[in-house]
């Protein structure tokens, strides 16, 4: 029996925008990009909405919402401007390059990432306390299982182009954070090996969770049209490398 396809038209601003996007200083955001925000819990901290929500079913999982603040999520560009300045004047350029994005190429812009510490009277805003140990460990642990990573590695940083910060979280969504896990990959590297995945030709397929996931990335040069079956269950990101990335939940054959 045939599936009955659908066309979907893609074009560079979907190549901008979505959970799977990569901000760096190498690959700005185009503008102002977040979904719907919403409150994540801490002291005025807003995230996407599917973020905020994947946060706390985490938080609620590990019985750690006493435990855990939410320290930073989204930022305005003119927010980020002015972190990144005050911490210029207080802190130095070493530091503030080190630990701080430059503006229009923080995550935080995205409404996609999050600054925890462990609960405490001062919490330090630009490096808040998430040691590996206790709670904070039992999130770290769980993160990919609810699509976040630990964006910041200590062994990624020459990678990434930003200090070791053990409290920054990025969503991703599941099952690529599961993937970047396993594999010990940073999210840049994450694009690299994505990228020679051509949708439709070549996909990178994973198990788990029960479920099979084709990923493949088609490069976006103009608008164009692909076609998808109807009842298939699927994600269409853009990784803010004039791509997207499409991700197909398959049944698992037994």
């Amino acid at each position: 029996m045939n599936s009955i396809m659908s066309s979907k038209k893609i074009d560079m601003t979907d190549s901008a925008k979505g959970s799977l996007i990569l901000v760096n200083r190498e690959h700005p955001l185009k503008g102002e990009i977040p979904g719907k925000l919403v409150n994540a819990g801490g002291d005025g901290v807003l995230l996407e909405s599917r973020t905020a929500a994947m946060l706390q079913q985490l938080l609620k999982d590990i019985k750690g919402e006493e435990d855990i603040t939410a320290v930073s999520g989204y930022r305005s560009y003119k927010e980020q401007e002015e972190i990144f300045q005050d911490s210029l004047n207080e802190n130095g350029r070493e530091f503030t390059e080190k630990y701080v994005a430059y503006p229009g190429c923080s995550e935080h812009q995205t409404g996609y990432a999050i600054d925890l510490g462990k609960t405490a009277e001062e919490i330090d805003f630009l490096c808040p306390d998430f040691p590996y140990a206790g709670t904070p460990q039992k999130f770290r642990e769980k993160a990919a299982d609810y699509g976040f990573i630990q964006r910041y590695e200590k062994d990624k940083e020459k990678v990434t182009g930003i200090g070791h910060e053990p409290w920054h979280f990025r969503y991703i969504g599941y099952p690529h954070s599961k993937i970047m896990k396993e594999n010990n990959l940073s999210l840049e590297e994450y694009m690299d090996l994505i990228e020679k995945h051509r949708y439709g030709i070549n996909p990178f397929v994973f198990h788990g969770n029960k479920q099979s996931f084709e990923i493949g990335c088609l490069k976006v040069e103009e608008e164009q049209e692909i076609t998808i079956s109807e009842d298939a269950i699927y994600q269409i990101s853009g990784s803010n490398r004039k791509s997207v990335i499409i991700t197909l939940w398959k049944e698992q054959k037994v």
